[in-house]
């Protein structure tokens, strides 16, 4: 007897465990200071939250973010079985691909922002996936349930949907979502990191984020950066040696000013 498993089930849960893997990855790695951005020492002084709670936080979200992704499949099951079967060449894919990025990005964009421009959603929301002042992998989804929901899930949702992907190509492109959110949250710069060569939002780019200087700039996420470029949310920086081993992401001098 055959036990096969659906392009839904695989879409829902396909990501959670790359998540769970590639952050493992990168926990290992952490342990090379030279390419760290932060010390492990102010890892574990300057974040607000323990390492337990975040594991709660994430699973909690991706748990909401699986009942999610099951009733959409449930609801579009039918369209997304005949679009895998009309559309299935490499063209489509790619166009597909790059549509969802798009979506994903333009809504994660404009949402994230607001949350930063809102007191009242920045203090009670946004400001709980803050508390890492120093991002590591794993706490990637680490966020307040509510922006989870707007900000990841419906995002998923909306990129899935606008795109007209099958659940089969979404099995690829929520993974390769997950692991780029995870990459820009690790707090390395590893030497060779495709992310960094083609993806100008990468961990350093991301990390001016979560630095006090840089909280209202560098919104973009998870792709590319031009709705930062466009709207001037931009802080460009460079990267140097840290004293005592690894390297730092800096704010150019100009935006030091401003």
């Amino acid at each position: 007897m055959e036990f096969g498993v659906s392009d839904e089930i695989l879409g829902t849960f396909a990501p959670i465990l790359v998540y769970w893997l590639y952050s493992g990855i990168y926990i290992l790695l952490g342990y090379f200071e030279n390419y760290r951005l932060h010390s492990k020492k102010d890892e574990d002084d300057k974040n607000l939250v323990s390492k337990v709670t975040v594991v709660k936080g994430v699973l909690l979200q991706q748990t909401v973010q699986a009942i999610v992704a099951i009733l959409l499949f449930t609801v579009t099951g039918n369209d997304s079985e005949a679009a895998m079967v009309q559309h299935s060449s490499l063209f489509v894919l790619v166009r597909q691909f790059f549509v969802a990025m798009l979506v994903l990005d333009t809504w994660q964009y404009f949402m994230h922002r607001y949350m930063h421009h809102n007191k009242f959603l920045y203090r009670h929301i946004h400001s709980q996936h803050h508390r890492l002042v120093v991002p590591y992998s794993f706490g990637a989804l680490y966020n307040h349930p509510l922006e989870g929901l707007l900000l990841d899930t419906i995002g998923g949702a909306l990129s899935f949907l606008l795109s007209g992907m099958s659940p089969r190509t979404s099995i690829f492109f929520f993974s390769f979502a997950t692991i780029k959110t995870v990459d820009d949250h690790c707090g390395l710069w590893l030497p060779g990191n495709l992310f960094h060569i083609f993806f100008r939002n990468n961990s350093a780019y991301h990390d001016i984020h979560h630095q006090l200087y840089g909280n209202k700039y560098n919104f973009s996420q998870p792709f590319f950066i031009m709705w930062d470029r466009i709207l001037g949310t931009y802080m460009p920086y460079s990267l140097e040696k840290r004293a005592g081993g690894g390297l730092e992401a800096r704010p150019t001098k100009d935006c030091k000013d401003n």
